[in-house]
């Protein structure tokens, strides 16, 4: 029997996550005569994942802070693996400043900005590279533009804690096909709706149905090209609704740079291993 679940979605689900991304797009009105439209994406994707990891971290963050003097003469690793139990998660960030201290010193933003994405630990830092992103934040300083600290501030009014991680896919695919329309490419090329995915899942694991309801069964599900996860996310949702006791190790391989970071970010918030999404061409 095929495990069905309504494509359609919630409707409260969809006008919550719509809302969320027409705040983050109105960021974009701060781009606007310094940026193309079809640029936007350069400034919008990179720090909404800066904000969504910033958001994430938020309870545990001074914990982080107040333990660091106990960690100062471990190795690089095993600050790592301490500084993640504190933070309860699978990253941290050991930097002072969040979003709300950097708003709060503006004359230092781009200092104090390139501090707070140097102090993430080694997976999530890398993940904010793959948008080279401080080209970005150099130009917005920029005198001529002048931009940046109302970029961040904005941001920060932008509270992205109360978001699951299904919800945030939305989000993402929400900005991609605004993004996509805005340079008169089509979305469809940079992810595929979660209605379709949906549709996909239940067939792909409909023939695995008898194998799946055994008790603690672990399974793997590889996409090659993965874009921003999207068809991970829902394989691991589908799995867990049908057998809670199941367990789904999740694979991928994404040629974009933009939707690659933004499916390890997924990867990182949820405990899965980042390190199993890699960037890379498709494989003969």
């Amino acid at each position: 029997m095929i495990f069905c679940e309504n494509i359609t979605g919630n409707g409260e689900q969809i006008t919550y996550f719509k809302e969320k991304a027409n705040l983050i797009w109105g960021v974009a009105d701060l781009l606007r005569g310094d940026y193309k439209q079809s640029d936007y994406g350069k400034v919008i994707l990179p720090m909404t994942v800066l904000r969504r990891l910033d958001c994430v971290l938020a309870p545990n963050k001074q914990k982080v802070l107040d333990y660091l003097p106990k960690v100062e003469k471990l190795s690089d690793s095993a600050k790592d693996l301490t500084l993640n139990k504190i933070a309860q998660a699978n990253f941290h960030n050991r930097s002072q400043f969040d979003f709300a201290r950097m708003v709060a010193e503006p004359n230092h933003i781009a200092a104090n900005l390139r501090n707070h994405i140097n102090g993430y630990s080694a997976s999530a830092r890398e993940i904010v590279e793959y948008f080279n992103f401080d080209d970005q934040i150099e130009r917005m300083d920029d005198p001529r533009a002048d931009i940046l600290f109302r970029v961040v501030k904005k941001f920060a009014e932008i509270d992205l804690s109360d978001m699951d991680t299904l919800q945030m896919g939305y989000v993402f695919e929400d900005l991609i096909r605004r993004f996509a329309e805005q340079s008169n490419e089509t979305a469809g090329e940079h992810f595929t709706p979660r209605e379709v995915i949906k549709l996909m899942v239940n067939v792909l694991f409909n023939a695995d149905n008898q194998a799946l309801t055994q008790a603690g069964i672990v399974k793997t599900l590889y996409d090659p090209a993965c874009g921003t996860g999207g068809m991970l996310s829902i394989g691991e949702q589908h799995l867990a609704a049908f057998n809670p006791d199941a367990r789904l190790e999740v694979f991928g391989q994404e040629i974009n740079p933009e939707s690659y970071a933004i499916c390890k970010s997924d990867m990182l918030i949820k405990g899965q291993n980042p390190a199993n999404i890699k960037f890379a061409t498709l494989l003969l």
